[in-house]
């Protein structure tokens, strides 16, 4: 079995970046990690291997925001991404796990960043979800029952599997929603930071498919996490890992940090199109499919995955992935 075509000398300029950016987001997850605790400068700073003293200016100067500013920012965003997708979870346990004192403290910071209260926030959602489930089930009664739940112009509407059960509120969804256990996957991935859409496609084409050709893995499965929602966090902050799995002993020479995709149970949403929709079938699966489901999101990461040999259609410019929800009962 020949070995994989060796990588070409990088310009040290370019290593040191890679370098920079490896332990800087290391410590962005070892803070997504640590929400619900205290986070000390001078532990962070070891978390990156940068000295102490000037770590606090470091990251500020990476991030184009304070340590205190992005830890609080995170605190909130988690906090509204999970008042939206778990109902059955207290306000108060929410303010705790991402790292408010009290109640209180966590309302006068949520009213402060997001202009109303988390219960105010999470009342707005559930009636979007209401009035959408409400306007779906007019229009199933106002059609007759081979018509129920289609777009115009859609022949067939899909099949919504959940342990073998079929799903009527899902027949207008063009993809099928099943629950999957999956394994764990090692896999080397590098970060773009900055608004999702087209410029995720420019990091894959430009950054990450020469970086797989150079190392061997043009057929790998590839994986695409979307850690912010850009509804919620401000577009230039947002954060996206390109993965590509490889083998345990896989040695990444610096440019992408080597870590584990969590194996378990996952809702999985089969898409085909442009690449432009994929947003909206996201937007669906969380709003429609998830609270009718009787499953809510845990702490895993959710991702897109995909073949890289496979993926795109050259003859239509389709994309081709699976939408992977992390789920746990209610």
């Amino acid at each position: 079995m020949s070995s994989p075509p060796t990588p070409p000398e990088q310009p040290a300029s370019g290593h040191f970046r890679a370098e920079y950016a490896r332990r800087m987001n290391a410590v962005l997850d070892h803070i997504d990690r640590h929400l619900d605790t205290p986070l000390e400068l001078a532990q962070l700073a070891d978390v990156a291997h940068f000295s102490r003293f000037h770590f606090h200016r470091v990251f500020a100067a990476w991030m184009g925001e304070t340590l205190g500013d992005y830890a609080r920012r995170r605190r909130l965003e988690t906090a509204a991404l999970r008042l939206a997708c778990r109902p059955g979870e207290t306000i108060l346990d929410i303010a705790l796990a991402t790292g408010f004192g009290s109640g209180e403290a966590f309302a006068r910071a949520f009213k402060l960043k997001f202009g109303c209260t988390p219960t105010a926030w999470r009342a707005g959602i559930a009636a979007k979800n209401a009035a959408m489930l409400a306007a779906m089930r007019l229009r199933r009664q106002d059609s007759n029952p081979d018509q129920a739940m289609r777009n115009p112009g859609q022949e067939n509407g899909p099949n919504f599997q959940h342990h073998g059960h079929s799903n009527p509120l899902h027949r207008e969804s063009p993809m099928q929603v099943t629950i999957l256990d999956l394994p764990p996957a090692t896999v080397a991935c590098q970060r773009h930071i900055g608004p999702y859409g087209p410029a995720i496609g420019a990091f894959w084409r430009d950054t990450v498919a020469p970086w797989m050709q150079s190392h061997g893995l043009d057929d790998a499965t590839c994986y695409g996490i979307g850690h912010d929602d850009p509804s919620i966090t401000p577009p230039d902050k947002c954060r996206y890992d390109a993965c590509v799995a490889v083998p345990d002993a896989f040695q990444s020479g610096g440019r992408a940090s080597i870590t584990t995709l969590p194996g378990g149970r996952y809702a999985v949403a089969q898409f085909k199109g442009p690449s432009s929709a994929i947003a909206e079938t996201w937007t669906r699966m969380t709003r429609e499919w998830l609270p009718a489901s009787g499953l809510q999101w845990d702490e895993r990461p959710c991702f897109e995955r995909f073949s890289a040999a496979t993926a795109l259609d050259p003859a239509t410019g389709e994309f081709s992935c699976d939408i992977c929800i992390p789920v746990r009962p209610l």
